[in-house]
């Protein structure tokens, strides 16, 4: 080879690192706040239709809880349908199916059918969230796992953030079946945009580059090499009591069912989230009838969590990738243990506006801070191929509390007229999901 020749090869520029792994983190984002806004706006609108069908509160909080029973049963089955085939075709199906159900709810003659429809709504939407999760485990790389899954988590409180305000406006303006109309829109546009733009791995995209690819991979050495130094670094005490260790990655799906850790994770997420869908379905509720507060106060003050929810679900990713270097156990303790915390303080709150809404913006904060820690944690136990049976089989087990939960909390206030036994039944189960979680083992294995 000439010199010339030597020459021009090294002034040739460097291909330029394509992000579209953001762009397709964006679609996840508001793919998962559609989802989430079509499945929540049952509690904002709970007290219109149990003054409509003159409800109790156990069967109100029926109508919220047969979404998950629907939910959890179409986890696993998805899960092992994305292993083997990819999340593209059947995550875009499962958009249209919810869009389609979250409209018929709003068609309903009876509080019958509106079970009828939101069992059909958990059905359709299981496939979306395993989806999701799965396609940032095979779109990101190890570093960037923690802070992708908590934008996810994110869109789950963003979407809380609109509902309220926003479902007691149409609700009073032009019924409470608009809502659900209206809700289904933009659905039916996501779904064509997911099964456009978003292909199961960033190897079958043609908008990713090869260098984004090789850094995603972690195939670049410099990369590979950083990821390295950054896992082994120990965090001393820390590691000693989230039980840090290397573990033997599970990569067949019946070790995935054999997993001490996953089912450690899985029943503190059943925990974890029978508090948090208690609280997204009873906080309206709460507010209108415990507190005293109009319609358009409770639309208001209700977003308050979720606020706070937003902001601590992008720090907890953060936290986990950053602060505590990918371990994922510390954030989802100080969940547990501050979300105890926090249900005494609702049931001391002052019938105040302002004091009530700090307080509920801080459950949310603190409750969000370690939720993305309970996908991710997944990711360092289970290779790419059986991460979708593991994350189903955890979310699973969550969205069972999520059917257990509203009824048990409507059954507790048929009984008592408060409240405050409907906080202790969230506490209690925040701290067991603390005691728990320091049973299982921290995964700390080289990338």
């Amino acid at each position: 080879m000439s010199e010339n020749s030597q020459i021009n090869t090294a002034s040739q520029p460097i291909p330029i690192r394509s992000h579209f792994r953001w762009v397709i983190m964006g679609i996840i984002f508001v793919t998962y706040a559609i989802n989430y806004m079509d499945r929540t706006n049952i509690g904002v609108v709970l007290p219109f239709i149990s003054q409509e069908f003159g409800l109790s509160n156990f069967e109100a909080g029926a109508l919220a809880s047969t979404f998950f029973l629907g939910y959890a049963a179409s986890q696993i089955p998805a899960g092992f349908f994305f292993s083997k085939f990819g999340t593209r075709g059947l995550v875009s199906l499962s958009i249209l199916g919810f869009s389609i159900c979250t409209y018929l709810i709003g068609t309903s003659s009876s509080p019958f059918m509106i079970k009828v429809y939101r069992f059909l709504l958990g059905v359709s939407e299981g496939p979306t969230p395993v989806g999701c999760v799965s396609t940032i485990n095979n779109w990101f790389p190890a570093k960037e796992k923690g802070t992708a899954t908590g934008l996810y988590i994110a869109s789950t409180m963003f979407a809380p953030i609109l509902v309220p305000p926003l479902v007691v406006w149409i609700a009073l303006e032009y019924g409470w079946r608009s809502v659900f109309f209206w809700f289904a829109v933009p659905g039916f546009i996501m779904a064509i945009v997911w099964y456009l733009f978003v292909k199961s791995s960033p190897e079958k995209s043609e908008h990713v580059s090869p260098s984004e690819l090789a850094y995603i991979r972690d195939s670049d050495s410099t990369v590979t090499e950083k990821v390295q130094v950054t896992v082994k670094k120990s965090l001393g005490w820390i590691d000693s009591f989230i039980r840090a260790k290397k573990v033997a990655i599970v990569d067949t799906n019946a070790q995935v069912f054999k997993s001490r850790n996953i089912w450690g994770v899985c029943i503190a997420y059943f925990l974890m989230v029978s508090v948090l869908y208690g609280l997204l379905t009873w906080i309206p509720s709460y507010l209108v009838k415990e507190k005293g507060f109009s319609f358009m106060k409770m639309g208001l003050v209700a977003a308050a969590p979720w606020i706070g929810g937003f902001i601590g679900s992008i720090t907890g990713g953060w936290l986990s990738d950053k602060i505590f270097l990918k371990r994922r156990k510390p954030t989802m303790i100080i969940t547990t243990l501050s979300t105890a915390i926090m249900m005494v303080v609702l049931i001391n709150i002052p019938n105040d506006a302002n004091a009530v809404a700090i307080a509920l913006f801080m459950t949310g904060f603190l409750i969000n801070v370690g939720w993305p820690a309970f996908t991710a944690y997944p990711m360092g136990l289970a290779s790419n191929s059986t991460y979708p049976v593991a994350i189903s089989l955890v979310n699973t087990g969550g969205n069972l509390g999520g059917f257990f939960s509203p009824m048990i909390a409507g059954l507790l206030l048929d009984k008592f007229s408060s409240f405050t036994n409907v906080f202790i039944y969230f506490g209690v189960a925040a701290a067991l999901a603390f005691i728990i979680l320091l049973t299982i083992d921290e995964p700390v294995n080289e990338a």
